[in-house]
C-alpha cells in the first residue's frame, strides 16, 4: 500500500466555535427558592472544510427554568478539524459521527461547566455520551425514512 493508500485519520484542531450564556430574568428570578428545571439539547453535525479535511461539532444548549421563566441559557458549540482519507464511506460515516465526537465531547463538557459556574451558578455536568448508539440509532431513523445520504446532524 502506497502512502496515498494508505488510511489517515488525524486531529489537526479542537476549537470553541461559539458559546453564550443569557439570564434574561435576573436579578429576580435569583430570589427565587425553588428548584429549577434542567433541559441539555445535544447535536452533532460533520461538514467537509477541505478535501479530505472534515469540521465535526458537537453542540450543547443547556436551559433551566423556574416554572415558565428561564434562569439561564447556554449554547456552545465544540468543534474538530480531522484529516480522514482513504477510507470506505461507511467507515467515513462512522467515524465523523462516532470517532470525531468522542473526541470533541470532554473539551465540550469542560467550557459548559466553566461557562455556567462563571455565570454565578453551579456547574452543569453533563453525562458521557455513547455517540456509537446516538449514531446507531440516527442511521435506523434515517434507514426507516428512505433517507439517501446519512446527515450526521442529530438532536
Amino acid at each position: 500500500m502506497t502512502d496515498q493508500q494508505a488510511p489517515v485519520f488525524q486531529i489537526q484542531r479542537v476549537y470553541l466555535k461559539e458559546a453564550s450564556l443569557e439570564q434574561p430574568n435576573s436579578p429576580a428570578i435569583l430570589l427565587e427558592q425553588e428548584s429549577p428545571t434542567v433541559d441539555i439539547q445535544l447535536g452533532v453535525n460533520a461538514a467537509p472544510v477541505a478535501e479530505g479535511v472534515f469540521e465535526v461539532t458537537v453542540t450543547a444548549t443547556v436551559q433551566t427554568k423556574i416554572k415558565d421563566k428561564t434562569v439561564f441559557l447556554v449554547e456552545a458549540t465544540q468543534a474538530g478539524i480531522f484529516e480522514i482519507r482513504n477510507l470506505p464511506q461507511e467507515q467515513m460515516n462512522q467515524i465523523m459521527g462516532i470517532a470525531c465526537p468522542q473526541i470533541v465531547y470532554p473539551y465540550l463538557r469542560g467550557n459548559v461547566a466553566d461557562l455556567v459556574q462563571r455565570g454565578g451558578f453551579p456547574p452543569v455536568h453533563l453525562s458521557e455520551i455513547n455517540f456509537q448508539a446516538m449514531f446507531e440509532q440516527q442511521q435506523q431513523q434515517q434507514a426507516g425514512a428512505g433517507a439517501d445520504a446519512p446527515q450526521l446532524v442529530t438532536q
